[in-house]
């Protein structure tokens, strides 16, 4: 079963309790991490989803308990790749025209040529009449609908550009992708499927927490942006840092923070990081002058706490990259279903929760609400595992359910060299974030 839950001020006040904190300094320890909790915490975090756009409810975690890293998985893709062979073997699908969006209430001749395709995916049925008719109605908006959610694109039920991209790639185009991903997760499995297991789709925006080979928890996330991507990588989670403080990438720092204290030497203070020669000694940032200042010879380290880009808990896995999962300030972000937004690190929502899943084996963590009390304190705290956790960084821009059903997403990072599944930019998306988080 795939579970979520999420912290009540009952629960955290119940976790400073159990640690000997009276009801008035559990509310005075935690004040200045609530704005946190409940996706307040950094006045900025907001700024790039403070503009008018389409709402959206998002559905784009998988409901299935059978994992990505699995056989069954494979058995699935081979039922979907023998399905769309068989639709390449009929005569494939007609192509749609371009020109103006398609909506309810339009009629188009186009409007013919969706309903065949439609119908050839299987998600439209009707008498040869009204499949032959141009009338644009409810039916077809729901059909379009559930080829959008097939294919992780915005459910609207409208035929805007990014949907009309993906209608039009050829059957014989998403065998090729079908059976690329299925080599992915093959190699996947190279090596021993563990009983508990984490794995990133960074093509999906989405983790899934595997235990005793049965998906437990899934989890939203944000991943690199195209120029920064996620790595696909294999680690092991070795440690839980509470109110880490971040020590800001060399990277991170030449492209993106001394830019821009050249045109903001205030960040700085704002942002509570601090400046550092290479031996960790404190400098006057005041006195030095940003222009000329090379990213090799300093350090920046930001505080620990609600401002933190880190936000109040890091996963630690040790990898030759250099990424790691953890906490955000800006949640806003995970309201998005574009979420190539970090700087190469993967940002989990319901992070704490995870991190009770992660820890949940460990001796100690056998009771309910440990994360929230140590949330409450509100002091730094590592949590060392004596049961490391592999964790796999994927992507997988193809799949398949368990009817065989394949479920697609667009190639963000252009890793499956296939030109026409790389898909349109939706234009209602949130650009990329200006932000310095990992």
């Amino acid at each position: 079963m795939i579970r979520t839950s999420s912290l009540s001020r009952r629960a955290l006040l119940a976790g400073g309790a159990a640690l000997g904190l009276s009801a008035k300094s559990a509310n005075a320890q935690s004040a200045s991490w609530r704005a946190n909790l409940e996706g307040f915490g950094d006045p900025h975090a907001t700024a790039a989803v403070d503009r008018p756009r389409r709402a959206e409810t998002l559905n784009d975690l998988r409901r299935d308990s059978v994992p990505w890293r699995s056989t069954e998985m494979l058995g699935s893709m081979d039922a979907a790749i023998a399905r769309t062979e068989q639709l390449v073997a009929s005569g494939g699908c007609p192509r749609i025209a371009g020109g103006q969006l398609l909506r309810v209430s339009d009629d188009d001749e186009r409007v013919v040529t969706l309903k065949q395709r439609l119908g050839r995916a299987g998600l439209l049925r009707g008498s040869p009449g009204y499949l032959g008719s141009t009338s644009f109605d409810e039916r077809v908006e729901a059909a379009v609908s559930s080829f959008q959610e097939q294919f992780g694109l915005r459910m609207t039920g409208r035929v805007d550009r990014a949907t009309l991209t993906q209608l039009n790639v050829p059957p014989e185009v998403r065998v090729a992708q079908l059976k690329l991903n299925r080599r992915r997760i093959q190699d996947l499995l190279h090596d021993h499927v563990e009983d508990r297991h984490v794995l990133v789709n960074a093509a999906a925006y989405q983790l899934e927490a595997v235990e005793r080979y049965e998906v437990k928890r899934r989890h939203r996330v944000i991943v690199g942006k195209p120029d920064r991507q996620t790595p696909a990588i294999k680690a092991k989670i070795r440690a839980l840092n509470f109110f880490p403080a971040w020590h800001v990438p060399d990277s991170i720092a030449r492209l993106d923070l001394i830019p821009r204290l050249r045109k903001e030497p205030e960040y700085l203070d704002a942002e509570h990081i601090r400046a550092l020669t290479p031996a960790g000694v404190m400098l006057d940032a005041r006195s030095i002058d940003w222009s000329r200042a090379a990213a090799n010879r300093i350090r920046f380290r930001q505080d620990p706490g609600p401002r933190n880009a880190l936000g109040l808990v890091r996963i630690d896995m040790p990898n030759d990259d250099v990424v790691y999962m953890h906490d955000t300030p800006m949640k806003a972000l995970f309201g998005q279903r574009q979420r190539a937004f970090s700087a190469g690190c993967v940002r989990v929502q319901e992070v704490f929760d995870l991190a009770g899943w992660i820890a949940g084996l460990e001796s100690g963590w056998q009771e309910p609400g440990r994360v929230q009390q140590i949330i409450e304190v509100g002091q730094p705290v590592t949590v060392k595992l004596k049961r490391q956790i592999p964790v796999y960084f994927s992507y997988l821009t193809a799949w398949a359910e368990g009817d065989g059903m394949p479920v697609f997403r667009p190639d963000i990072y252009g890793r499956d060299g296939i030109r026409e599944a790389a898909g349109e930019t939706d234009p209602d998306a949130v650009p990329p974030s200006q932000s310095l988080a990992p």
